[in-house]
């Protein structure tokens, strides 16, 4: 079966900047994959490559079996126009470190807004679907209230249910709980787990140690743009062969 999620030697330059220097990875169908590492080594830059919110410089990135941002013809690639690229990024779903919610639409509006105006569902449909989003996050009583007057783990819930209204093939999720303050990370992560029990397939950059070994089927250990290991999340934290990855996990654990 085809993989979910196939990246192959995935490059990415700013200027003389390498950010990425050839990452290869695979995740399947209903896998849950936790991406973790140190500021700047390249994780989130990977991420937004995936749904070619960053342009990469080499490799292939392939969700569903379909290159991402591309298209090949005689073993040259042609970068799609935008508008293909957006339709492509439809079936990605990406929840960000900063909720980015519209501070002026309610939790409601936030959710319906895409899939009304992107896909043409109409009104009635997406608010029947954004206030069933809004009860799988334990948020149901919270759709008419502005973002100012959520906190910073209800926001992200809603972030979380805006991108899951338009019925993505995909999750990304950029660190999403490192913005909160502690007592409110459980509440996200719960959602979060209850996904993973569902069968979404999920990319996470988290520092999140716990979070990884109890939900993800594969935890990456990447440094300066390259994957230094992969593997069972409960073997790998517990026996590391990398030292640079014994290094960085105890700082953590």
């Amino acid at each position: 079966m085809t993989p979910m999620l196939q990246a192959d030697r995935v490059c990415k330059n700013y200027g003389a900047l390498q950010v990425l220097r050839g990452v290869s990875l695979e995740v399947e169908r209903g896998q849950v994959l936790c991406l973790v590492g140190p500021s700047g080594s390249g994780k989130s830059t990977f991420l937004r490559c995936i749904n070619h919110l960053e342009r990469f410089n080499a490799g292939r990135l392939y969700v569903d079996g379909k290159l991402v941002g591309y298209a090949e013809h005689s073993g040259k690639l042609h970068e799609l126009t935008s508008r293909a690229a957006a339709r492509q990024r439809r079936e990605i779903g990406m929840v960000f470190q900063h909720f980015n919610l519209f501070p002026h639409r309610t939790a409601l509006e936030n959710i319906i807004e895409a899939p009304i105006l992107v896909k043409k569902v109409p009104r009635a449909k997406a608010v029947d679907r954004a206030r069933e989003l809004l009860r799988r996050v334990g948020l149901v009583d919270k759709a008419d209230a502005y973002p100012a007057q959520l906190s910073g783990g209800q926001q992200q819930r809603v972030a979380i249910a805006r991108a899951l209204a338009m019925d993505p093939k995909l999750m990304l999720f950029d660190e999403p709980t490192s913005a909160l303050d502690p007592e409110l990370v459980g509440e996200v992560l719960g959602v979060m787990k209850q996904l993973a029990q569902e069968g979404m397939t999920m990319v996470v950059v988290t520092h999140e140690i716990g979070f990884a070994r109890e939900v993800a089927d594969q935890l990456v250990f990447m440094d300066a743009g390259v994957v230094v290991e992969s593997g069972e999340p409960r073997e790998l934290l517990a026996n590391p062969q990398q030292d640079r990855t014994k290094a960085f996990l105890s700082t953590l654990l």
